[in-house]
């Protein structure tokens, strides 16, 4: 039996790796860019664009938790009522981590109530039956989950701060459905 060798690897980065320190010089320079410097590959305004909606999405998503939370009547739904509470602020955590976002890609987030709905991917639900409440919340964590999947496959590697943050959001979405999921017995 003849053994064969592998061939030797070339490395392609056969070069030791250095900074750039000129261009590090030159990006300490502009402070008035804030957070953004010449190395940001991002569409900003598109990037923008997609977090005031996904803004609008987790700020509509609060309010139908919370409405949830203090609308849910019945015999032994507090463990139930306590999802909706929690899952509201972790929503509400969403918001302030895409709204910083936003602002440190030198946007401006959007509140104004006016637009919410329109610029929300999710929808508000009135339901008043706890099942109903459930499933609507299931239904809209799975409209964020894709959302969220779209922004990060538009963003790719071009603003890799925004795609970790949105992955993190998404995982966290991917938990609350699982959540849902879970009361409505699926």
């Amino acid at each position: 039996m003849s053994m064969t060798k592998n061939p030797p690897k070339t490395d392609v980065k056969s070069t030791p790796f250095h900074l750039d320190k000129q261009a590090i010089r030159a990006a300490a320079a502009k402070i008035d860019e804030g957070a953004v410097t010449e190395g940001y590959r991002g569409n900003r305004e598109e990037v923008i664009a997609m977090l005031n909606d996904a803004l609008a999405t987790e700020l509509l998503c609060v309010m139908r938790y919370k409405r949830h939370y203090y609308t849910a009547k019945g015999l032994e739904i507090e463990a139930i009522k306590g999802e909706f509470l929690q899952h509201a602020q972790e929503e509400q955590s969403h918001a302030d981590q895409i709204a910083e976002r936003i602002v440190q890609l030198n946007g401006e987030p959007d509140f104004n109530p006016k637009t919410i709905a329109e610029r929300s991917h999710a929808q508000y639900d009135e339901s008043a039956d706890i099942k109903d409440m459930i499933r609507a919340n299931l239904v809209e964590e799975r409209v964020a989950i894709e959302a969220y999947r779209q922004m990060i496959e538009r963003i790719g590697d071009d603003d890799p701060t925004t795609k970790h943050m949105l992955i993190q959001i998404m995982a966290q979405e991917e938990e609350h459905a699982d959540d849902m999921s879970d009361l409505l017995g699926l």
